[in-house]
């Protein structure tokens, strides 16, 4: 069946033609419970990424994705998507902004994993690591308690959906994105019903907006954030569309309009660094372009789940809790019930 398949999408530029559902369903079982070929797997993947994926598809990979994965509704609360190739020249505004909204009484989903082609650029999981969590060696309960406590669920995706670690070295050796690069950020570990989404170019605006009303979350924001990510700028504007009961509307959302632009430092980005930053920033101490670029992203993400009325009322309850160090102290003990749960797999070891 996949090389059937395979002749739809790979005939050329003219001669391809998109799949529908029903195919696109096929063919990711195939790729996902690895029944295809490697080389039909690569083939495959360079011919959608030539054609363009289309709604159809995405939402196709993105449901076989979801039932192969580990999903419970572990909390209700707003699932940030970023890119699981990482970043390399900007900061990763979206983790220290977890334990501000969590805070906040917004408990937030994160995800991802060892880093990716195209950018293999810096992960969250390197960040992870580099504050001694090894999330990967963590049960799902051992991480799942950590999030009923502190409300900031954080899941290694390859181990949460296997077949993402089955795939990950013919990923590896194509070196370019493919489709599960989409699909992969919205697998929605804890059935989240409101979504934060990265995408790199404002052309894929219109098919996302599409793609995340047919996987009916109740309100998402699709951010053409740094470097691709779910991150607002805060030395510019960022373009933005909200989706809300199948309607997109663009939403620029500016800095200064809040007082809040600020220009940013140059900076060689590690995960040592990254680290460093997000800690000063939470304890009050950071650089302001960063921590005004944790609060503007805390702010707006609080008002998209509803939690404030407005993005100015964001800001104050955000300023606030920085300020009382409570999100500081909730990354503390979020930190250490990840650690206790690595020593306690060195202990059964």
């Amino acid at each position: 069946m996949m090389i059937n398949l395979l002749k739809e999408v790979a005939r050329g530029k003219r001669g391809a033609r998109d799949l529908t559902y029903e195919e696109a369903h096929q063919a990711a079982d195939e790729i996902l419970n690895m029944s295809a070929t490697p080389a039909q797997i690569g083939a495959f993947f360079i011919a959608e990424r030539i054609k363009m994926e289309t709604v159809e598809e995405l939402e196709a990979f993105t449901a076989v994705c979801r039932s192969q994965a580990f999903r419970s509704p572990i909390q209700e609360g707003l699932d940030c998507a970023g890119p699981y190739d990482g970043r390399k020249k900007t900061f990763i505004a979206t983790f220290p902004t977890a334990f501000l909204l969590a805070s906040a009484g917004l408990p937030v989903t994160l995800h991802g994993a060892a880093s990716l082609p195209p950018k293999w650029g810096v992960t969250l999981q390197d960040l992870l690591q580099q504050i001694g969590i090894d999330a990967e060696r963590l049960s799902q309960n051992q991480i799942i308690q950590a999030a009923e406590s502190t409300g900031v669920l954080y899941v290694p995706a390859e181990q949460w959906c296997p077949p993402l670690k089955a795939l990950r070295s013919i990923r590896e050796e194509l070196g370019m994105r493919t489709v599960l690069n989409t699909a992969e950020k919205l697998i929605d570990y804890s059935l989240s019903p409101y979504l934060v989404f990265g995408v790199y170019h404002n052309t894929v605006f219109d098919r996302m907006s599409k793609l995340v009303t047919n996987l009916k979350y109740k309100k998402a924001l699709i951010v053409q954030g740094a470097e691709g990510s779910e991150d607002l700028f805060i030395e510019r504007p960022t373009r933005t569309y909200l989706v809300e009961n199948g309607e997109p509307q663009l939403h620029v959302v500016n800095p200064e309009t809040y007082g809040l632009d600020t220009p940013l430092p140059e900076m060689t980005w590690t995960a040592e660094l990254q680290i460093s930053v997000a800690e000063d920033v939470l304890q009050g101490r950071g650089h302001m372009a960063f921590t005004n670029q944790v609060l503007l992203n805390g702010a707006v993400r609080l008002r998209l789940a509803g939690k404030v009325e407005s993005v100015e009322e964001g800001l104050y309850t955000c300023k606030d809790l920085l300020d009382n160090g409570a999100p500081f102290e909730l990354y503390r003990n979020w930190q250490a019930m990840m650690r206790s749960g690595i020593a306690q797999v060195g202990r059964s070891q």
